[in-house]
């Protein structure tokens, strides 16, 4: 059976390896290479270093909608997404035998949007998972075909939740495939009065407002890390925060997000009035490191009381 498969990030790795290892996947579709890091390097996107290595044809459309003719002319039986980045055009929707099927990571209709995981975590729900579907025209809105369920943990971030539901989501496609293709499935649609939804982070959605709850920080935090990484200024500079604690004082007087006490393992803000303590971290221009080593290098008397914004 020939597979095209489309995808784009590290998430969607295990599925084009497991469709490598049981089909005969004919081409694969990716986003364009990107400029990376301060230096803007072109870097090709995951998939696509995979692809190579395995001498997969590779196309990159900027517009799908636009340019698709290449992708038809392989005659793909099955055409499988995860994690691509652009909504597919009709001609393509309806032209494989059995269809175009989409790995979801979440629990659909929760959580529909480019950014399922960051959300899960952030949004505070106790379960997520992986739905496999038919593709639509509309956004996450095709019909089920099967779904795995996880808890999140207190301590999950977004980097140990995308490798845990990438490996559920590579289990859980290898089983739903044959099933396909012996008409073994019967579709569920969707209930759109219990959608959610889960859209790309914005900027403004990765800093840290103070005044919130410890809690809700607490899973901004996790939400975000490794990347992009929740971040406040301090004197002007980024700072991007990757773990927190909760302390146990209380300033009712002091205001939020301001520097106020030193401890074996970072520093503690104030936040909601109550004590956050930061853990690990990376100044603007520094290296990820322990809030603890960071302490090493500045005057605290000097940090004291600096408010971060």
């Amino acid at each position: 059976m020939k597979v095209v498969f489309m995808g784009t990030p590290e998430f969607a790795v295990p599925i084009l390896k497991l469709l490598i290892d049981e089909y005969d996947v004919v081409g694969v579709v990716t986003q364009p290479d990107r400029m990376v890091g301060r230096k803007r390097i072109i870097t090709p996107p995951p998939v696509k270093k995979l692809a190579l290595e395995h001498n997969l044809k590779v196309f990159q459309p900027l517009k799908i909608k636009e340019d698709y003719q290449e992708i038809l002319a392989l005659a793909p039986d099955l055409i499988v997404t995860c994690a691509y980045g652009q909504i597919l055009p009709e001609e393509i929707l309806h032209f494989p035998k059995y269809g175009c099927i989409n790995v979801h990571a979440s629990l659909l209709p929760k959580l529909r949007g480019g950014a399922p995981i960051h959300h899960a975590i952030i949004d505070g729900y106790k379960e997520t998972g992986i739905t496999i579907m038919y593709m639509s025209k509309k956004m996450d809105q095709g019909d089920i075909l099967t779904q795995v369920k996880t808890p999140i943990l207190d301590d999950d971030t977004l980097g140990s939740l995308q490798y845990k539901l990438s490996e559920m989501a590579k289990d859980l496609l290898k089983s739903t495939i044959p099933l396909l293709i012996a008409d073994k499935i019967i579709p569920l649609t969707q209930h759109e009065e219990e959608a959610t939804y889960g859209y790309n982070i914005s900027r403004e959605e990765e800093r840290i407002d103070f005044t919130k709850s410890m809690e809700e920080i607490n899973r901004q935090v996790r939400g975000l890390n490794p990347i992009p990484g929740a971040y406040t200024t301090l004197n002007g500079k980024i700072l991007k925060i990757y773990d927190v604690r909760f302390g146990d004082r209380y300033y009712p007087n002091t205001e939020d997000g301001t520097i106020i006490d030193f401890h074996h393992d970072g520093f503690s803000v104030v936040c909601g009035k109550k004590e956050l303590v930061i853990t690990d971290m990376a100044l603007e221009g520094k290296r990820r490191c322990a809030a603890k080593d960071f302490l090493n290098g500045v005057k605290k008397e000097e940090l004291k009381g600096t408010v971060l914004r």
